[in-house]
């Protein structure tokens, strides 16, 4: 393909050469598509069905892959749907099974208190936290393909349906409710929390018979960084009621965390000093405990427990010091099952709730809050998936039984261990949930680097963590996607037309803006398009092609974005390089057809070069093939240039004068 200067000349149009020995003493032909697939062969496009035969051949297809399904088939679907089918034969209980047990426990640990604290985000009581930190658990150990991947509570989504429940089942103006009214409040807003997990989980099942999983494709990077960063905002503010040990209610909607500030503000001279105290002390430990835990993870064997040591700390001094009856601290409080279990030695009493069906009624009111959290649960789960699995080089299908060990952990509490946690005070589940949010808060450290790489980024991240802030998390993440998308449309719109000139020497052909080494042939214009035709550039295609080609009425025209320019020489022939369009639509393809039809009259003749299979057959639909020819489709801008040069020059019978004419020696 790469023509030395000085030994090989250009065929003219129609003249042939051996394809076999491409450095030969003479170059290959020009190739079109036709000539192209004729001598190689190719992938032949196939005809569509009128819209009458689509369906019955849809089911067809169904039929013979029910026919092809046998036990052998059966069995593949059933290892791909239970993994542990396929690992567990394989696992080295000698090798694996203390460092699972030990991963395991410790993960069970971080989960009981991270589990009753983000129950308070979700607002629903401490028990449900533990509930969600051992079924999602168990049923990933048996279902999930991730081995470092553990699943339970998360602070976003818990603050997501925070909202969804708050906004659904308000607290009452009344401040003092009585036993069975605070029971009634809270079997009310689990309803609504379950509701929006079903929906959640309905829509995750829905994306996953329909394969969109593509959709959290649109979460980019920063939004999802901005996204977490904000929740953290979020999720500190709305912790300082408990940490100053004021009853206020939660305030949701738009401008809830400035509410909530306000509140507290107002609110501040009835805060209480001893849960004050309570939350300095417990901010004092887990602070630097985490940050010990970063800086030492390599050398540490596990990580140090913090949280549970502040838990057993904190509620060995409430129960010994009456600081729920004499300084009226909020604790935690009585956690149905094994509790009751100890206090009476009824085993009936030891069972889990009875599971029920959320009540559906409520689906049609929370759906528009169930499809954001399936979109971040997706996203944020399989991007950490991902993560470990490029970093221990796997792919994301086994797991292993360190997620049984942390059920046990947990299921541990729920029987046997519940009184224990009878006295915790709520203001240090609100310290773990603050200091939890470490490393979301520390996101903002990367700023300054993207603001170096990429400032579309660095835009949107900012605009996605002031509309979460400003707004709420569930705008605010759609205010950052639909940001995102938009600055990739503008990118999209902003591309020129770039005119190529050939190296000396060479077949290569390179933008000619910035290069004086570049050849350019009177007449002949070569253009590269970089960017795909569709309805939002069809214009600015339009306007480009027509100051290149001076298809204006004036013979001064003005570039795009640019002075007014002198028209040159006439354009006689034109080559359009496709290969950066990605895609066409119907609109950027009668573009296209109707620049034909412009050239045709203008007597400009119009080469298509390196078209994908997708924009040619797109092309082809709107009739670009009654305006132009299959000879004018080119494979390549070398071929459909070199074609133009056996055109153009006068007397171009002999190759020579082609190859005179390119200035590239005889």
């Amino acid at each position: 393909m790469s023509g030395i200067q000085g030994t090989r000349t250009y065929p003219g149009a129609g003249d042939t050469s051996d394809l076999k020995y491409p450095l030969g003493t003479r170059l290959r032909e020009a190739l079109t598509e036709v000539r192209f697939h004729q001598l190689f062969g190719g992938e032949e496009q196939e005809p569509e069905l009128p819209a009458e035969r689509r369906f019955p051949r849809l089911f067809g297809l169904w039929r013979l892959r029910a026919r092809a399904c046998s036990g052998t088939g059966a069995w593949r679907l059933l290892l791909a749907r239970l993994p542990p089918l396929h690992w567990l034969p394989h696992y080295r209980w000698r090798a694996w099974l203390l460092g699972d047990a030990v991963a395991g426990v410790t993960v069970g640990i971080v989960h009981v208190p991270q589990g009753m604290a983000f129950a308070l985000l979700a607002s629903v009581p401490p028990v449900f936290g533990l509930y969600t930190s051992f079924f999602p658990v168990l049923i990933y150990s048996l279902l999930g393909t991730g081995r470092h991947l553990s699943t339970g509570t998360f602070a976003i989504l818990s603050l997501m349906t925070g909202s969804a429940v708050e906004r659904l089942v308000p607290e009452p103006l009344v401040g003092n409710l009585s036993g069975i009214e605070k029971e009634q409040l809270d079997a009310q807003r689990v309803g609504v929390a379950a509701a929006v997990a079903f929906g959640s989980g309905a829509l995750m099942l829905g994306m996953f018979v329909l394969q969109l999983g593509v959709l959290s494709t649109f979460l980019s990077e920063p939004v999802v960084k901005a996204l977490t960063s904000g929740v953290a905002l979020h999720v500190l503010v709305s912790q300082l009621p408990s940490l100053l040990g004021l009853s206020l209610p939660r305030q949701i909607g738009c401008f809830s965390l400035f509410k909530t500030l306000a509140a507290v503000l107002t609110a501040l001279p009835r805060s209480s000093p001893a849960e004050l105290t309570i939350s300095a002390l417990s901010l004092a430990l887990l602070v630097p405990v985490k940050e010990l835990n970063v800086r030492f993870r390599d050398r540490l064997p596990t990580p140090i427990p913090g949280e549970v040591v502040m838990v057993l700390l904190a509620s060995m001094l409430c129960f010994a010091s009456s600081l729920d009856t004499r300084y009226h601290v909020q604790i935690v409080g009585l956690l149905p099952g094994g509790t009751q279990l100890l206090l009476t030695m009824d085993p009936s009493l030891s069972r889990f709730p009875q599971p029920l069906l959320p009540n559906l009624a409520e689906l049609p009111r929370i759906l528009a809050d169930s499809l954001p959290i399936a979109l971040v649960t997706f996203a944020v789960s399989a991007s950490l998936a991902s993560i470990y699995a490029d970093k221990y080089s796997y792919t994301i299908d086994s797991n292993q039984l360190a997620g049984l060990f942390s059920c046990i952990v947990v299921l541990s509490v729920l029987l046997w261990l519940g009184p224990f946690f009878y006295y915790l005070p709520k203001a240090v589940l609100a310290c773990i949930n603050i200091s939890s949010m470490r490393q979301m808060f520390f996101q903002m450290q990367e700023l300054p680097q993207l603001w170096h790489i990429s400032r579309v980024d660095f835009a949107v991240w900012m605009v996605t963590w002031v509309a979460v802030v400003t707004l709420n998390v569930d705008l605010g993440l759609a205010v950052g996607v639909v940001f995102s998308m938009m600055t990739v449309v503008c990118r999209t719109r902003r591309v020129q037309c770039l005119a190529l000139g050939q190296a000396e020497g060479t077949e290569l052909y390179r933008p000619l803006r910035g290069s004086h080494k570049l050849l350019q042939v009177p007449g002949l214009c070569i253009l590269s398009y970089p960017t795909p035709l569709y309805f939002g550039t069809r214009g600015q295609f339009r306007r480009n092609l027509e100051w290149h080609l001076g298809l204006g009425e004036e013979k001064e025209t003005s570039k795009p974005d640019g002075p007014t320019v002198a028209v040159a020489e006439p354009v006689r022939v034109v080559v359009l390089d496709f290969s950066g369009v990605t895609f066409a639509d119907a609109a950027g393809a009668r573009e296209v057809v109707q620049l034909a039809s412009r050239c045709r009259d203008a007597r400009i003749r119009l080469l298509l070069a390196q078209c994908n299979a997708s924009v040619l057959g797109t092309l082809t639909r709107a009739g670009l093939l009654d305006r132009v020819t299959p000879d004018q489709l080119f494979v390549s801008v070398q071929d459909a240039a070199a074609y133009a040069l056996g055109s153009l020059v006068r007397g171009s019978s002999t190759r020579s004068e082609s190859r005179e004419a390119l200035g590239c020696g005889k």
